[in-house]
């Protein structure tokens, strides 16, 4: 799906003002939604060196202020004792030993903790979005979350933060269902995607936000308190946001499927399961799962580690949020564009073997320029992240196109539902490798920093290629799939063609965990 300048001014003139309204207040709980989920990522040292978790190891003295010396003079030092004897002309003591903010401990609360919850409560959820009033369970959603959120900082325990983090991920499992479905009936079939493409902003804008707000909030160390700040301030907005969504915005009448009474009770829950199992036991659609829960890793294995490693090579906070505050917000929304552009204009019409050519060449031409991120010196490391997102997000508005052309149309939503499933909990936990990874690098004789460096090549633009791989794969049996499809005549080149238009519509705003 593709929000171009047209779209949004066929969605200002087509739509009344309380419904911009409704859409403006859905758009700040989703920029919310990734501002909080993401704030971890950026003050994870910080947090670890104040309440004990994670990996120990040298670094640089907060308050030094020597020159032309940098955190990455400290990181390659392995041993306590020789952190602290380290000098540098006059000044003694410029090392540290302290936590990290890496290890296990951070990457179960990046992922399994937030994951796990995240994409196993999206099923009631999704249950309860089509029964109950969504304005209210979406309003307690963004407060729930919002006081996670606020709570994160006044803890002073490890396992405080993991009972947070687990009711961050229950709390923002709702989101996307109870906005999705009130902008489609807010909104009318000829104006639904552009409104969705709005909402779709909040992702980029809150994970730039992230960058902004961690490193300079933490700089401020307002009342001493540092990192702690971070979470209260990004918290306390979504409250009153909740509160707001419940006391103004109107539950509207459900809007119901043009087909929805030709296809009423053709199809029992026995044979939608059915038809699932064996949907997904097929080649090309297992093949399809499995590359994009690959090209779903990488994103999650950057965005949790990006502070992480623009730290390690001598980069400051101030340094870090004057680039990635606007380079993944206005990078990321071209890169949708021009996917959604690809996509809805030449691909459609190529059939699915023109879609998984975009998938294999988008990942191979984007991979040098991640690997640029961690190769080049700044500041072209962080230039080079701007052609990697552009060319980088293609994927996603196409590979759920190619999935809806291989899936029969009576158990479509439910396909997509389970696809994300899928890539969520395998993407979404592959960053406990970064710490199983790096100590092997080491092993070989790597120094600590080339160690976080070559871990982070395998796990981004290494999973690219990966992706890419497995996408040429599929492309090898996608003939005789969709030849199985049509046999059963639920797959016309009409039928296919309206599919991909309304799935890319009602479900493209499902993509804030893969487009990093």
């Amino acid at each position: 799906m593709s929000v171009d300048w047209f779209s949004s001014v066929k969605l200002a003139r087509g739509a009344n003002a309380y419904s911009l309204y409704v859409l403006a207040l859905l758009l700040f709980a989703y920029l919310l939604n990734q501002l909080d989920r993401y704030a971890l990522a950026i003050v994870t040292k910080p947090a670890a060196q104040e309440i004990g978790y994670g990996d120990k190891g040298c670094m640089i003295r907060e308050t030094l202020t020597v020159s032309n010396f940098t955190n990455k003079d400290c990181v390659d030092i392995t041993e306590e004792f020789q952190c602290g004897e380290k000098t540098f002309g006059n000044t003694s003591s410029v090392c540290t030993w302290n936590y990290t903010g890496r290890g296990f401990d951070y990457q179960i609360l990046a992922g399994p903790m937030f994951i796990g919850i995240y994409t196993f409560a999206a099923i009631p959820v999704g249950i309860a979005a089509d029964t109950y009033n969504r304005k209210i369970l979406l309003g307690i959603s963004v407060a729930f979350w919002s006081v996670c959120t606020l709570l994160s900082g006044f803890v002073d325990s490890y396992w405080q933060l993991l009972v947070l983090r687990f009711g961050l991920g229950l709390g923002q499992s709702g989101c996307t269902p109870y906005a999705t479905s009130l902008i489609s009936d807010y909104f009318a079939e000829e104006l639904r995607g552009a409104a969705l493409g709005v909402y779709n902003w909040g992702i980029y804008t809150g994970y730039s936000m992230s960058f902004a707000l961690g490193n300079l909030i933490t700089r401020a160390n307002i009342n001493g308190q540092g990192w702690r700040w971070v979470f209260i301030i990004a918290g306390m907005p979504g409250i009153l946001l909740g509160l707001l969504i419940i006391l103004t915005v109107k539950e509207p009448q459900r809007a119901k499927p043009k087909n929805e009474e030709a296809s009423s009770g053709k199809n029992t829950t026995r044979d939608k399961l059915s038809g699932i199992m064996i949907t997904f036991c097929r080649p090309s659609v297992l093949l399809l799962c499995i590359a994009g829960s690959i090209r779903n890793a990488a994103g999650y294995v950057w965005a949790y580690n990006t502070q992480i490693y623009f730290e390690s090579i001598g980069e400051t906070g101030t340094d870090i949020a004057k680039w990635l505050s606007w380079i993944p917000m206005v990078a990321g929304s071209i890169g949708v564009l021009v996917g959604g552009f690809i996509s809805d204009r030449f691909v459609v019409k190529s059939g699915p073997h023109g879609r998984i050519w975009v998938l294999i060449l988008s990942q191979v031409f984007a991979a040098p320029f991640a690997a640029g991120a961690l190769l080049f010196p700044t500041p072209y490391a962080y230039i080079s992240l701007i052609p990697n997102y552009i060319i980088g997000e293609m994927w996603v508005s196409v590979t759920l196109a190619v999935l809806v052309e291989l899936v029969p149309s009576s158990i479509k939503t439910t396909s997509v539902a389970v696809y994300f499933f899928i890539i969520s909990n395998i993407g979404g936990n592959m960053p406990l490798l970064v710490p199983v990874l790096r100590p092997i690098f080491q092993s070989f004789g790597f120094t600590q920093l080339e160690s976080i460096r070559y871990t982070l090549l395998t796990l981004y633009p290494g999973e690219y290629l990966i992706a890419s791989a497995l996408f040429l794969v599929t492309l090898f049996v996608l003939k005789r799939d969709i030849q199985y499809i049509e046999s059963l005549g639920k797959a016309s080149k009409a039928d296919i063609v309206t599919s991909v238009e309304n799935m890319q519509n009602d479900t493209n705003q499902e993509s804030n965990q893969t487009k990093l």
